[in-house]
């Protein structure tokens, strides 16, 4: 008969842990094991693929078990935390030896996917930012920070879509909620990210929060960071001294681009497979440090829109192109630099080992070299770096004299402290290492000195080291040079303070030297720690000099030139080439293109065929921008070009299935982002805008677009198009000009020049694209006779500039009172808080009516 479950204390202990921590695994610690139960203990099983077995297994309801081994953990925390899952370490606060009853445990760490410290899925060239999110009327506090390498920065952000951007942009794991937000906001970062969601809305107050936010100026930042810091504190439970002050940013303050734009350009991220390469990130990283690759992607995130800090950069980059040997003996320098931030980030942590001080002394010694490379390129365009790479000596020094070369990776086990760092230790080890050979000298000295040839020293587990005497040796003996210790029937046991002395040492010498040096590495760490300002301001330094060296190789490599920023807003780029197609295809096969746009034009429409390099056109322009911006050389015969605020594109066709959104709506949405926020000083690309719908609405809405950006906007505007009929408005438009992507006919068979001229295009050459598709023939044809045919009876539509709403409805031929009804109820609706069935509940509504 199964008897009725009842909690053992051990249990209930868990069961009360757990309780504080429901939306984690509950790593509970058991011996040499971590333990899991019940509904962890079921879904761990399944992920982590363990044997799933049960405590009290005849009881009425066993309790579902699982575990891992202790040692092994880590393996098993990086695959939940991958996940997207948290996970809680229950360790023993109490020695079992000393403690009566039920042992007390505490959770020491919560680990999130937002807080890993140290992680194979911890990408070496890839920040880990932890964010969070204020509300506070219509405007949001944010803050991120990233553990790994103490950044920590904050801004006061404007609306929903502001948010959405940030998080996007630092590709963030975890968002932090310091208060209630909008759900439409959750569902949007839940469906653009996947993030985890975690709550924190006690702000704690404390010193060292306090002089972390203080450079912030607004109080709604030093809210939502301070909550942020607090987090922090409660989920880590240890120092966050590697934390730097708070920076705050402003958005507006570096080129915006919304992560549209981000995506469609593939700065970062491919479209088809999601990964690096294939990116500009992929085509500008040369950089030999994990820092370095960090930065420069941070830089790709963030362009400058200030002249002066462009030209420093290019100055920079230049010295180093025109110092090849120097830039090689750099590179070959910093290929020495291991992660010194991540590696600072451990020593505050306190979970930073030997070998680890061993890469940040093997780091810091390549600082005078750097130094003096670059000192002497110097023509004054690096002072201000040069400030920041100060030596720092006093810590090579330390980690030289104290760790041993070949110190183990872990920190209790001894072996970690070099011979001659600490006089203690050092006796320690000598007994160890010549313990027999002390006695054994010990014994002759002693056998010469009383004349006892048989005198012997021995050793006993209860009375330890001992020098024993033969009764019949005992007459002749001055007693009074040992003291008695045992008595034997046929010999006497004695002890000196000679004797003594070396028990200590040798008995203890084991036992106490690996705690002596446990204790001497923490003190060695403590000392490195008081330097984590100096450190961290070093590691910035490095991972600049790391960036623009990654800036002048590229740059070199594909024969970039520097570009020309100007305040005038005169487009001029000579031979343009789209930089990462040109590493695909190679420098000889690629066809550059000149974009040239005097300060007059505003808009170039581009007409041509499908497949013939338009889209490939407009992604080189951003390209070169951003390149610009971020301080690199560009790809072209030369460059001149305005200082872009925003850059927007909609380039290609995609849904947004997860939430819920057409092709068509995502373009408009896009259109929509660039028609609102775009400036005079902004970049625009759309690309084939309205192909979604059909055809007379697309024409319609691109006209009307086009029209709308040349009258409102003013920005500098790619629109590429397949509706041949747009290009007479710039006969109506004087800021608009038409461009063509070449292509000659021979024979029946098209031929793309991928060259960019002057004029509309004549035709789209679509079933010319179809043939090279591999359409079936006998369909070609078909496609080519009813073409034709079109082409005779159908009149040519001639678009005429948008007009005022009540001659628009002529566009629609004669419309009823109840279909006019119908339009005015579409113009009411709000798409973007529809669900898609919502949407088609209320258009089969619409439909019904008409």
């Amino acid at each position: 008969m199964p008897q009725k479950t009842k909690n053992t204390p051990m249990m209930e202990q868990y069961l009360s842990i757990k309780a504080q921590y429901q939306d984690a695994f509950l790593f509970y610690r058991l011996g040499d094991f971590y333990e899991l139960f019940n509904e962890d203990a079921v879904k761990a099983a399944q992920i982590l693929e363990l044997t799933l077995t049960s405590r009290n297994k005849n009881a009425e309801e066993p309790i579902p078990m699982c575990g891992v081994p202790y040692h092994a953990a880590s393996n098993y925390i990086d695959t939940l935390i991958e996940q997207g899952y948290k996970v809680a370490i229950c360790e023993q606060v109490e020695d079992p030896k000393t403690t009566k009853g039920m042992v007390k445990r505490e959770v020491v760490q919560l680990i999130t996917p937002g807080t890993v410290m140290d992680s194979k899925g911890l990408s070496a060239k890839e920040n880990n930012f932890l964010t969070a999110v204020l509300q506070q009327g219509e405007r949001f506090g944010f803050a991120y920070v990233d553990l790994s390498t103490g950044e920590l920065k904050a801004a006061q952000l404007e609306d929903e879509e502001a948010v959405v951007n940030e998080a996007a942009a630092l590709q963030t794991k975890e968002v932090v909620l310091c208060s209630e937000i909008p759900e439409s906001l959750q569902t949007t970062l839940t469906n653009r990210l996947n993030v985890v969601f975690s709550k924190q809305e006690t702000l704690e107050e404390n010193a060292e929060f306090q002089f972390l936010t203080e450079p912030l100026s607004q109080e709604l930042e030093k809210v939502v960071t301070g909550k942020l810091l607090s987090y922090l504190a409660i989920t880590q439970k240890r120092s966050l001294a590697h934390i730097q002050q708070a920076v705050e940013y402003q958005p507006d303050h570096a080129l915006k681009m919304d992560h549209y734009s981000k995506f469609n350009l593939e700065l970062t991220q491919s479209i088809r497979t999601g990964k690096k390469q294939g990116t500009l990130l992929w085509l500008l990283d040369e950089t030999k440090t994990a820092m370095g690759g960090r930065l420069l992607k941070q830089w790709l995130d963030r362009p400058l829109i200030q002249p002066k800090k462009i030209t420093a950069r290019q100055e920079m980059v230049q010295s180093l192109l025109d110092s090849f040997f120097e830039r090689a003996d750099l590179q070959e320098a910093l290929t020495k630099v291991y992660d010194m931030e991540r590696l600072v980030g451990r020593v505050a942590f306190g979970n930073v080992n030997g070998r680890d001080l061993l890469q940040l002394k093997s780091s810091l010694e390549q600082v005078p070299l750097i130094a003096q490379l670059l000192q002497g390129i110097n023509r004054g365009e690096w002072n201000d770096l040069l400030l920041e790479l100060t030596p720092l000596d006093d810590l090579v020094a330390l980690i030289g004299a104290a760790i041993d070369e070949d110190a183990p990776l872990q920190i209790t086990e001894g072996n970690i402290i070099k011979d001659g760092f600490h006089q203690q230790l050092d006796e320690y080890r000598t007994a160890m290492r010549n313990g027999k050979q002390w006695l054994a000298e010990l014994e002759a000295n002693e056998r010469q000195a009383t004349g006892v040839k048989n005198l012997k020293v021995g050793f006993n587990r209860v009375f330890g080291y001992y020098i024993e005497i033969t009764k019949a040796n005992l007459v002749n003996l001055d007693t009074s040079r040992y003291e008695r210790k045992q008595t034997l029937a046929n010999a006497e046991r004695f002890i000196s303070p000679e004797l003594k002395k070396l028990e200590t040492l040798i008995l203890e010498a084991e036992e106490k030297s690996v705690d002596l040096e446990y204790r001497l590495f923490l003190d060695v760490r403590e000392e490195v720690k008081k330097s984590i300002t100096r450190l961290q301001k070093l590691a910035k330094a490095v991972s600049a000099v790391d960036v623009l060296q990654s800036f002048a190789t590229v740059s070199e490599r594909y024969q970039y030139v520097r570009p020309t920023v100007a305040k005038k807003r005169a487009v001029s780029i000579i031979d343009g080439r789209h930089p990462v197609v040109e590493k695909v295809l190679g420098h000889q096969e690629y066809i550059p293109n000149s974009i040239v746009m005097d300060e007059e034009t505003e808009i170039l429409l581009i007409t041509g065929p499908n497949m013939s390099g338009k889209s490939t056109y407009m992604r080189q322009f951003a390209l070169l921008v951003i390149m610009a911006q971020i301080g690199c050389f560009v790809p072209a015969q030369s460059a001149e070009m305005p200082i872009f605020d925003r850059i927007f594109t909609r380039i290609g066709a995609s849904d947004d299935l997860i939430a819920g959104q057409s092709t068509f709506m995502v373009e408009m949405m896009e259109a929509n982002q660039a028609l609102r926020h775009a400036t005079p000083n902004s970049l625009i690309l759309f690309d084939e805008l309205g192909r979604g719908t059909a055809t007379y609405d697309g024409m319609a809405l691109a006209q009307a677009i086009i029209e709308y950006i040349h009258k409102e906007v003013h920005a500098k505007t790619l629109f590429s198009t397949h509706y041949h009929e747009l290009t007479v408005l710039d006969e109506e438009l004087a800021h608009l000009r038409n461009v063509h992507v070449g292509a000659v006919e021979k024979e029946g068979e098209v031929v793309f020049l991928h060259k960019m001229m002057e004029g509309p295009a004549d035709k789209s050459y679509g079933i010319h694209v179809a043939k090279i598709a591999g359409l079936p023939s006998a369909l070609l044809q078909r496609a080519a006779t009813i073409l034709k045919a079109l082409e005779e009876h159908e009149p040519t539509v001639q678009p005429k500039p948008v007009v005022e709403e009540s001659q628009q409805l002529s566009l629609f031929s004669e419309v009823s009172t109840e279909e006019i009804g119908v339009i005015d109820q579409l113009k009411k609706l709000n798409l973007l808080e529809m669900t898609p069935m919502d949407a088609l509940n209320t258009l089969y509504e619409l439909q019904k009516r008409i």
